[in-house]
């Protein structure tokens, strides 16, 4: 949920400092910063919460910390990429495979309720997955509409 409320806040809070400052209204990029933003405080959230997101990953992967700070890395170039006009389309592409492929980490979340911010197994369970898929959906819309199909 924190996520989708730093997206749609920080869209809101860009696209009026964008009419205000450049009078019109960019939704395309208010959108990309809004995903930029979203990104980076995803990726904070595995640096912060290092154990639990371990929790999440399979136990016949190792490295799971590695992992979690790679997934971070590249939430953060992802955040940077979608400005970058000449690898904004491959940004986004990227970004789309890469939410398509930590889902089974999410699935996996739920199912055993864990919650990454303590490391503990009280999470919502599978409840949680009627919010988070379609979040996933969300995310991969926005991230679709406001970077390559516009391009």
């Amino acid at each position: 949920m924190k996520p989708l409320i730093v997206l749609i806040v920080t869209f809101a809070i860009s696209l009026l400092t964008l009419k205000i400052s450049n009078g019109r209204w960019d939704y395309f990029l208010s959108a990309r910063i809004a995903m930029s933003v979203m990104l980076l405080f995803a990726a904070l959230g595995h640096f912060l919460f290092t154990d639990g997101m371990i929790l999440m990953i399979p136990n016949s992967i190792p490295f799971k910390k590695e992992i979690v700070y790679a997934t971070a890395l590249i939430e953060i170039a992802g955040a940077v990429g979608l400005h970058i006009y000449s690898v904004r389309q491959l940004t986004a592409w990227l970004l789309i495979l890469f939410l398509l492929l930590i889902l089974p980490a999410n699935i996996k979340a739920s199912i055993k309720q864990i919650n990454y911010q303590k490391g503990t197994f009280d999470g919502y369970g599978l409840k949680y997955l009627w919010f988070r898929i379609p979040l996933q959906v969300v995310f991969i819309t926005w991230i679709y509409l406001s970077s390559i199909k516009t391009s």
